[in-house]
């Protein structure tokens, strides 16, 4: 079993793809290991990018787990069955001997190829130097997102403490194999978080940054990561500012909200530098070089594994409006309503759909949510009504006062099955609450088959709202230490 420090001293090499015979608990990344010592010109950097692009196609990584964790255990989706993918993550079935590696180790494996690029980028020599810079700030960006998603993984929310439990290890550098580092707090976390996105964002302030780039994070998705960041850690007047100014540059680009007419199939649009759309970043599949059949795709489909589907309070929460253009991404089957946003390209299997990761669409939402939270009602309604607008012409907000509750009702509307809603609940104090809804005749064979009181409603004082630090770093690492509850004998 590997501990942190061999996650990250690791290559260019991409992790194989998981099958869909793999144990959820025993999938690991690979050994290859390349040296820091590859990087000497610029391509060398390219290559090192692709090969963290490469793996945030993993089924374990941005094309599976990292994102439907976010979904299956809060209130708006829920495992198909016990039995599937991502029913022990709707159950909250791990313990601090199960608990799975993967959300430990592929963050760190990517963040150790971030730390190579970084420690090296300032010395190749280019006279391309925007493009050096624009690499630079996708090596920053990337670790900042990885950095972020581990932290909401094992640390508690901001808000709950202000940041003083335990987060994760923040690894800045390149670590030799015996190195055995300690978790920092949550506050610390977000310090680095920030401060990588604030470089990531100054590096990439070029045409080369400002660019389409299919398939790579660019100034105003770091711009739109960042905002998030913000909400999440209650600097609400900089997410405002930060929204604002890559909603701005984004559109001065051509990018653009999605319309009501292209809203239920824009999902599998070939988006490229003449027609944009509003995917600021996704994991791109091909035919050739994607998850397979444990992708998102799939998982989501209900002809695939058809993995994770609609709550009855959810479908009961979209249908409250019968012109809403989100419920044409509904697709039914059993009873049951399934999210169809991972929609394949032309020519392509499900199995290969692109991941959108960061929207504008979001971006619009963090704005407008950050306006409720500042006193900003102009703004609050500037921002979501675009998107009030998009999902339902007839509908709008304007001549009212915003409220954080209508702005949060919104956001999970729209960003269901993206991997936000558990998150979204938590950070800011609230509840996961799940209960089922009468009267959903489309959806009567789904039904909450969870018992426990504990994981039906629950705040951030729900110890399992945390994973537990993965069993094999605890044992390899005396410096490690583990989350409350987790490590006391009380443990369900």
């Amino acid at each position: 079993m590997k501990i942190l420090s061999s996650y990250i001293i690791i290559g260019t090499m991409a992790l194989s793809a998981a099958s869909c015979s793999d144990n959820w608990l025993d999938m690991e990344p690979s050994t290859a290991v390349e040296t820091d010592k590859s990087i000497n010109i610029l391509s060398d950097v390219n290559i090192t990018l692709n090969g963290i692009y490469t793996t945030m196609q993993n089924a374990y990584a941005y094309s599976g787990r990292l994102v439907y964790y976010g979904d299956a255990c809060g209130d708006d989706m829920m495992a198909y069955s016990s039995t599937k993918r991502t029913g022990n993550y709707y159950t909250f079935n791990f313990t601090k001997d199960t608990s799975p590696s993967s959300f430990w180790a592929y963050p760190y494996e990517m963040i150790g190829l971030c730390n190579i690029i970084l420690s090296k980028i300032d010395n190749v020599e280019t006279k391309d130097t925007e493009l050096r810079d624009y690499y630079k700030g996708q090596a920053l960006a990337l670790r900042a997102m990885l950095l972020f998603d581990l932290t909401k993984f094992y640390g508690y929310p901001y808000k709950k403490d202000n940041g003083a439990s335990l987060g994760v290890p923040i690894v800045t550098t390149v670590l030799d194999k015996e190195a055995k580092p300690k978790r920092n707090t949550v506050a610390e976390c977000y310090t680095q978080v920030i401060t990588d996105l604030k470089a990531a964002i100054a590096a990439m302030d070029n045409d080369e940054g400002k660019a389409f780039h299919k398939g790579r994070i660019n100034l105003f998705g770091a711009q739109t990561l960042l905002s998030r960041v913000y909400l999440y850690h209650g600097d609400d007047a900089e997410a405002l500012n930060v929204a604002s100014q890559a909603i701005k540059g984004a559109e001065a680009e051509g990018y653009k909200l999605w319309t009501n007419a292209e809203y239920a199939t824009a999902w599998g649009n070939d988006a490229n530098d003449g027609t944009k759309g509003e995917v600021l970043f996704e994991v791109v599949n091909t035919t050739d070089d994607s998850p397979g059949k444990e992708s998102l795709g799939r998982l989501h489909s209900p002809s695939g594994y058809k993995d994770i589907c609609l709550t009855t309070s959810f479908h009961a929460l979209l249908n409250s409006d019968s012109k809403d253009v989100r419920l044409k991404l509904l697709v039914y089957s059993s009873k049951r309503a399934f999210v169809n946003k991972y929609q394949p390209q032309d020519g392509e299997d499900i199995m290969d759909a692109n991941i959108p990761l960061l929207r504008l669409s979001e971006t619009y939402l963090n704005a407008a949510e950050a306006a409720v939270k500042t006193g900003d009602n102009a703004n609050a309604v500037k921002y979501l009504d675009a998107i009030v607008t998009r999902a339902n012409p007839g509908n709008t907000v304007k001549g009212t006062t915003v409220t954080l509750d209508r702005v949060m009702t919104e956001r999970r509307k729209e960003l269901v099955g993206e991997g936000h809603r558990f998150f979204d609940a938590l950070r800011d104090g609230g509840i996961v609450d799940r209960h089922d809804v009468s009267g959903q005749s489309k959806v009567s064979s789904t039904k909450h088959y969870i018992t426990k009181a504990e994981k039906m409603k629950f705040s951030w004082d729900y110890y399992k709202c945390v994973l537990a630090v993965p069993k094999a770093e605890i044992d390899a690492n005396a410096n490690m230490e583990q989350n409350p509850v987790y490590a006391s004998s009380i443990e369900e």
